[in-house]
């Protein structure tokens, strides 16, 4: 199972699709005691992988105790950063801590394209510099791109450079409009991109040993499955079932995109919260709604809940950029 907390909404970027809409640090974030206390009961509930993220995580000033602490208490910490502020020091110094592996976002091999997404000039070379930092220090990292109609086919060409950077995955994010990403819903990708982008991504996977993994379009799995493709992956969407994410208040949701809180951990305990919340159990039940609850591929995909929220307002209902929909003879 895998968590991941929000450390801030300060950011030094301003990304054209944060679920966030991250910049300027909220109110009342959680202190260093409060995180401390939250990932002691993110230990308690069972989880294993503990993701800092933000905002930019990088501009908590106790981030490096946070991230030492998770490691004392059992939890493997790893990070999602634009990795501008990553140098060679930061990485040692991450490293040190006990950071395992660092998601630096990389949207084209364009820098003039990175760039515009990310709205910073700048953007794209500080994201590489920050994973040759890791590379130097020895942290591992993997490349994260979100895909859009406009970069949907650079996918192979990003995985290509992240094998040449030294990457030991290529994570590919599928919008889901939340944040500022409803601003740009329009450039999202539909079923028919879905389905053909998906089936490019399994294909390159047998190509290359780094691992390829689609998120926020879970019928990878039904895809892989039917392409033969191996994957250690069980399940494509893990919103309340084997993960949920914390804001920098907070407040707790199923996943990121998912903008639904259920609870906020400094009124009711973080393991008390996912253990009996009716959303995480209702989730868990899998009783999907339209086409995802007469799938054969239901329990191995699950469809993306969040993108049934925002299109049907309906968290379980059916995915609705999917081809596939449970139809027989497909």
């Amino acid at each position: 199972m895998l968590v991941s907390w929000n450390t801030t909404n300060a950011c030094n970027l301003s990304c054209r699709h944060c679920y966030r809409d991250a910049g300027i640090k909220a109110e009342e974030e959680l202190d260093t005691a409060e995180g401390m206390a939250l990932i002691d009961e993110i230990a308690g509930a069972g989880f294993k992988i503990m993701i800092f993220s933000g905002g930019e995580p990088l501009l908590r000033s106790d981030i490096y105790d946070l991230v030492d602490y998770a490691g004392s208490r059992g939890l493997r910490p790893v990070f999602g950063t634009n990795g501008t502020l990553i140098d060679v020091a930061v990485a040692t110094r991450l490293k040190e801590a006990g950071a395992c592996a660092m998601g630096i976002s990389l949207d084209s091999v364009d820098p003039a394209r990175h760039d515009r997404f990310r709205a910073s000039p700048g953007a794209w070379r500080g994201a590489v510099d920050g994973m040759k930092s890791c590379r130097e220090a020895g942290l591992p990292f993997q490349v994260n791109t979100t895909v859009m109609d406009w970069n949907a086919g650079e996918v192979e060409a990003l995985t290509d450079f992240a094998v040449e950077s030294g990457a030991a995955a290529h994570h590919v994010f599928f919008l889901v409009p939340t944040g500022r990403a409803v601003n740009i819903e329009a450039e999202s990708l539909r079923a028919k991109q879905y389905e053909e982008l998906l089936q490019r991504i399994m294909k390159k996977q047998a190509e290359v040993k780094i691992e390829l993994k689609p998120t926020c379009a879970p019928q990878f799995m039904r895809i892989a499955r039917q392409l033969g493709v191996k994957t250690r992956f069980t399940k494509g969407c893990l919103a309340g079932t084997a993960y949920c994410i914390i804001g920098p208040r907070g407040d707790v949701q199923p996943c990121a995109y998912l903008n639904m809180p259920v609870g906020n951990v400094r009124e009711t305990p973080f393991s008390k919260i996912w253990r009996e919340n009716e959303v995480f159990l209702r989730l868990r039940e899998g009783c999907y709604g339209g086409g995802c609850g007469r799938c054969d591929y239901r329990n191995i995909c699950g469809g993306c809940r969040a993108r049934a929220y925002f299109y049907h307002g309906d968290y379980m209902a059916e995915e609705p950029w999917c081809l596939y929909h449970g139809r027989k003879g497909y």
